[in-house]
């Protein structure tokens, strides 16, 4: 490899795909790498890429040939968020990240995994797999106990480091109040028409009696954006619900405190529509549709249900309304943001600098 001037890291992850929560997590990481450096992306978009990392060079994440040559061009690999190890999304997904860092292992570049979660892994070969190539990377940062305890199993050799989400550290905002309220909803077999129908009616009542609008906030533009219109053809949104309702597509962090800010509550699914809103103060009740969420909601003191538990419209109208106006306790987002450095710590400690 030839002498550069600064390192060079491969920063892997679900760049480029118009999910907020992972621009979040890649903001969060391009200020934790020590400085100077050379970033290459993974990144599907790469004008997404450029808005968020200008000087990033974009590696197109959907060619496992390009990202694998690129490689050899940098002095590490970064694994930078999320749960990349895992088959719930496709079994081919898990065999991408194993071959990116079976190829670092023999191209003599550490792999390192920053703020992951491990898992869901379904199969007994994803399994298998995970526990022989885990080992070939260098540290990991988990972002829960139960990828942790896993992976000191697995890797009983490897450094390892507890910490909350990462983007808990991103700078908190400060919560206005105003009128609306905010759902930040995905699709999810968790909830066939009976289980949206409850959620729908409930939040039609809560709205009409605040005589609030309701704002959509589309957190992954292809799976959130066009939501509310499938419910809506499947007969399941109240007419006065509809009336109320807009859907927003964020097209930056900026845009998601900017919606957040002024809601009287906010109901997130989504991991990181938690993590912004909560980061701005927000009343919130959450719907968790994986433990990932309900461990998130714990921490920061929201009121969460289950998908796969709904309670009746009645207690869930009664949790939102509790909850509502009622802003975080910002000593407590505090802590939560101090323990979540140490996964910036962690990295720092074990990443090539030269």
């Amino acid at each position: 490899m030839a002498a550069r001037s600064v390192p060079a890291y491969l920063l892997c992850g679900y760049y480029g795909e118009n999910n907020l929560g992972d621009d979040a997590l890649l903001t969060v990481l391009l200020k934790e790498l020590p400085s100077p450096n050379r970033q290459l992306v993974t990144a599907h978009d790469a004008d997404a890429l450029a808005a968020l990392a200008p000087d990033a060079e974009a590696v197109d994440r959907r060619s496992l040939r390009s990202v694998l040559r690129s490689i050899g061009r940098v002095d590490a690999v970064v694994f930078g968020g999320g749960s990349l190890l895992q088959d719930s999304t496709s079994f081919r997904s898990l065999i991408y990240y194993l071959l990116i860092i079976a190829m670092a292992r023999l191209r003599g570049r550490p792999v390192l995994l920053w703020g992951q979660g491990l898992g869901p892994l379904q199969r007994p070969l994803s399994r298998r797999l995970v526990r022989l190539v885990l080992p070939f990377c260098r540290s990991a940062s988990w972002r829960d106990q139960a990828s942790m305890d896993r992976a000191s199993r697995w890797a009983p050799r490897m450094p390892m480091q507890l910490a909350p989400d990462p983007v808990w550290g991103l700078p908190r905002k400060p919560w206005s109040g105003g009128q609306s309220i905010v759902v930040c909803w995905r699709p999810s077999p968790l909830l066939g028409l009976q289980g949206w129908s409850l959620l729908l009616n409930a939040l039609s009542r809560l709205a009409e009696d605040l005589d609030a609008p309701v704002r959509w906030l589309a957190f992954h533009r292809h799976q959130d954006g066009e939501l509310l219109d499938w419910l809506t053809d499947q007969g399941v949104v109240p007419p006065g619900l509809r009336s109320r309702s807009t859907t927003v597509i964020p097209s930056s962090l900026e845009t998601v405190f900017a919606s957040v800010r002024k809601a009287r509550l906010v109901i997130p699914m989504r991991l990181h529509a938690l993590i912004l809103a909560r980061l701005a103060l927000c009343p919130m009740a959450a719907l968790s549709y994986d433990p990932k969420v309900e461990a998130a909601a714990a921490m920061a003191g929201v009121p969460c249900s289950s998908l796969d538990a709904l309670p009746d419209e009645q207690t869930l109208l009664k949790q939102w309304r509790e909850a509502m106006d009622t802003p975080a306790d910002s000593d407590l987002i505090e802590r939560i943001r101090a323990a979540a450095a140490h996964h910036g710590n962690h990295l720092r400690r074990y990443l090539p600098q030269r």
